[in-house]
């Protein structure tokens, strides 16, 4: 489909940065380094992250802070919601860090952000991105019950390196996330990354595990380690090994799959959920 927005230049996009800063607010955007970041404000999109920038976790892979964590801001949901109305978003995406120091997870703080979303543009689209809450499913329903359009989980790469990429997650723990929230009859999406050291047979073993459970949409990129000091990338994919990853998943019955070397999770999030709402 013929793209008709208006171009916007890159003073637009240096304007959006520095309206989401003077607001107070943090985005995965610019804390994890992602790729896609001009591209992304080019358009107007943006994932806002809450809960603060320090994660409880030490993800190898991942480039946001490894800190003791901040005080949450209770004004924050109020804040975000306004962020949205003022930047004139339509198409929301939510995430935070893992706050495995909260007696919820953060999971109230999630709730709060999309019902004050709701308050001031009710007629805007939720996606969040959510931690695992540590296989708790009554906080996963905390955030179901606020109802948000798409509920996302990632399970970032395959079981085997769990214990070097994802060190204080859990495979399975995070297919019943998943699975939970599906069964509640939400539109679910989760995102892999390869390029870690995996193989064939185990990517296509995950995206197996994945249709098993009746998600969605799945997206798959390259790794890209942030620093040198990150997780080293093993491999680049071609675009032809990102191609056969996606026939694979749409053969086995996957409803929505994005793939190639600068996808993430939350990348063309607005126009992946109206595709998919499109031919299903």
């Amino acid at each position: 489909m013929e793209n008709k927005k208006k171009k916007i230049s890159i003073e637009d996009v240096m304007l959006f940065k520095k309206k989401v800063k003077v607001m107070g607010l943090s985005t995965v955007c610019q804390t994890a380094k992602c790729p896609n970041i001009s591209e992304c404000f080019k358009k107007k999109t943006v994932t806002f992250l809450i809960l603060g920038e320090f994660c409880t976790r030490k993800c190898s892979f991942c480039a946001v802070k490894k800190h003791p964590p901040e005080i949450i801001d209770i004004n924050e949901p109020y804040k975000v919601a306004m962020a949205i109305k003022e930047l004139g978003i339509s198409y929301n995406v939510i995430t935070s860090v893992t706050r495995d120091d909260l007696f919820d997870g953060g999971a109230n703080h999630f709730a709060k952000t999309i019902n004050a979303i709701r308050t001031i543009l009710p007629n805007n689209k939720i996606e969040v991105l959510v931690p695992d809450f540590l296989g708790n499913m009554k906080l996963v329903d905390v955030v179901l019950n606020a109802k948000p359009d798409v509920f996302s989980h990632n399970l970032e790469t395959v079981p085997d390196l769990y214990s070097k990429v994802r060190v204080d997650a859990n495979y399975i723990r995070s297919l019943f996330v998943l699975k939970h929230a599906k069964a509640a009859g939400f539109v679910v999406k989760t995102g892999i990354m390869v390029g870690f050291g995996e193989t064939e047979e185990q990517v296509f073993r995950v995206i197996k595990d994945i249709k098993s459970i009746n998600v969605d949409i799945l997206t798959v990129g390259q790794y890209l380690a942030p620093t040198k000091n990150h997780y080293h990338v093993v491999k680049e994919y071609t675009p032809e090994e990102f191609k056969k990853i996606e026939n694979f998943a749409i053969s086995v019955g996957m409803k929505q799959v994005i793939s190639g070397r600068y996808v993430r999770s939350s990348y063309l999030a607005d126009e992946n959920f109206k595709s998919f709402i499109q031919n299903n």
